[in-house]
């Protein structure tokens, strides 16, 4: 008998489809005739052998499967874990040292905690969430500070009105005062008033208003007289000018600016140095036409990093928060940097004084100088007076003239005896301030009050003056 291959079993290979024709073809043929059985064996163990060996491989692509499955799941689980981890960064790190970044700039704003996920979308969504956060931060401060500096200037204007109208009331007591207790009594309160007009100019500036006063063409040497007596402790100062001239001045519109800064650079240099020891003023020339200020203190002097806070405050171009500006504002050096950036006169504090403390300049440039004729306009007698000239050099005196040898003589030089001669009006020194008489500061002092009383009623000065004394 002719046996033939079982269906599925031709090619030599078997689906798993077909096993049951299979199986019926195997039946089939072991039931067609004698011999059957032994050939039925031999397919039936080739059968079984051949599926032993298919379930083998699905068993090892279905295990492959599984650890490829497996080993998809451990990377998204370490995929998601970087990223909580990432979150959780930003969260507790980089948000919080923006903040304190935003405040100052030397505190450091860390980045990714994972380096592996630089450059993906996941990382670059972080840093736009950081940079949402600094962006909304930022305009609530400006909010914030734009807020608080319409109630400062809001409420700075209505006390600078009120202390000038008291300034004005307690110089008219002061004319019609004829007691000399009251009136040394009067003087006591009109410098208070001045320390508080101070204090409300300088935060009216930081708060964007102007300084409230407006002078003429204004001696340097008058200029700083004022600015020193605007402070508590104004007996410590001493100034000094190297001034050649008397008719060295600042333009007016520059002029009140100059005196505020000069005033906040002293009340910090007194502020800052014992209340024993002095700050010394000097009123400087230059080449180029400019005049400095050069204030100079024997205080502890600063750090590093109050030096660079100072420079970017004194620079005055950018926005100054008053958040930025401590607790309670420390107003002073921001006024002068404003008005030094609006007016264009520098002021720097980066040197060390000789007496191992600040040395502040306030340089004011050709531009904001002016001539001031003295005759018409005299400094004032509490003004130091400009410096003496240099001495012009000796002319040498001849051989034949002193009786000494000349350069081709034989004779040796002779020592000569020379008597002292008497100093000349250019050789004496001049002192540093005019401090007047008792009697005759009070008389200049009303010869001034007076003259500003015509000023303003536009009266005559000699009439005024002759009826005060009538």
């Amino acid at each position: 008998m002719t046996l033939t291959a079982p269906h599925g079993i031709r090619g030599g290979g078997l689906d798993p489809e077909d096993l049951d024709l299979t199986v019926i073809a195997i039946y089939e043929v072991a039931f067609a005739g004698l011999g059957a059985t032994a050939v039925g064996g031999v397919a039936a163990a080739a059968l079984m052998a051949r599926s032993r060996q298919t379930l083998t491989r699905s068993l090892a692509r279905a295990q492959a499967a599984a650890a490829d499955a497996e080993r998809q799941r451990e990377a998204v689980l370490k995929h998601l874990r970087q990223r909580d981890e990432a979150l959780k960064h930003l969260v507790g790190a980089r948000l919080p040292s923006l903040a304190l970044h935003l405040r100052s700039d030397h505190y450091p704003v860390p980045g990714l905690k994972d380096t592996s996920l630089s450059g993906t979308e996941f990382a670059a969504l972080l840093d736009a969430v950081q940079r949402w956060v600094s962006e909304a931060v930022l305009d609530e401060r400006q909010r914030v500070n734009a807020a608080a500096s319409a109630a400062l200037r809001g409420a700075f204007m209505e006390i600078q009105a009120k202390a000038y109208r008291l300034q004005t009331d307690l110089t008219d007591l002061q004319h019609s005062c004829e007691d000399e207790k009251t009136l040394k009594d009067y003087f006591r309160l009109d410098h208070l008033n001045e320390q508080l007009v101070r204090l409300v100019q300088k935060g009216a500036i930081v708060a964007g208003l102007w300084p409230g006063l407006v002078r003429p063409n204004s001696h340097l040497p008058d200029l700083v007289t004022a600015a020193t007596a605007r402070l508590a402790g104004f007996e410590r100062v001493s100034v000094h000018s190297k001034l050649r001239t008397d008719t060295v001045g600042v333009v007016g519109r520059a002029a009140e600016p100059v005196a505020v800064a000069c005033t906040e650079l002293l009340a910090n240099a007194l502020e800052f140095s014992r209340a024993d020891l002095s700050v010394e003023v000097t009123l400087l020339p230059t080449d180029n036409g400019a005049v400095c200020i050069q204030i100079d203190d024997a205080g502890k002097g600063m750090t590093a990093e109050e030096d660079g806070r100072a420079a970017q405050l004194l620079a005055g171009g950018k926005q100054v928060l008053l958040t930025e500006l401590g607790d309670p504002p420390a107003l002073g050096f921001a006024a002068v940097g404003r008005l030094a950036f609006e007016h264009g006169f520098g002021v720097t504090v980066d040197q060390t004084s000789p007496y191992s403390g600040v040395r502040a300049i306030i340089t004011i440039p050709p531009a904001l100088v002016a001539e001031i004729n003295p005759r018409t306009n005299p400094l004032s007698a509490m003004s130091p007076l400009p410096a003496p000239a240099p001495r012009a050099p000796r002319r040498a005196v001849s051989s034949e003239q002193d009786g000494t040898a000349g350069p081709d003589s034989d004779a040796l030089p002779q020592r000569r005896r020379h008597r002292r001669r008497a100093s000349g009006p250019d050789e004496r020194t001049a002192p540093v301030g005019r401090p007047p008489e008792p009697g005759q500061a009070r008389t200049i002092w009303d010869d001034f009050e007076q003259g500003m009383a015509a000023g303003r009623s536009g009266a005559p000065f000699d009439t005024i003056r002759n009826e005060d004394r009538a």
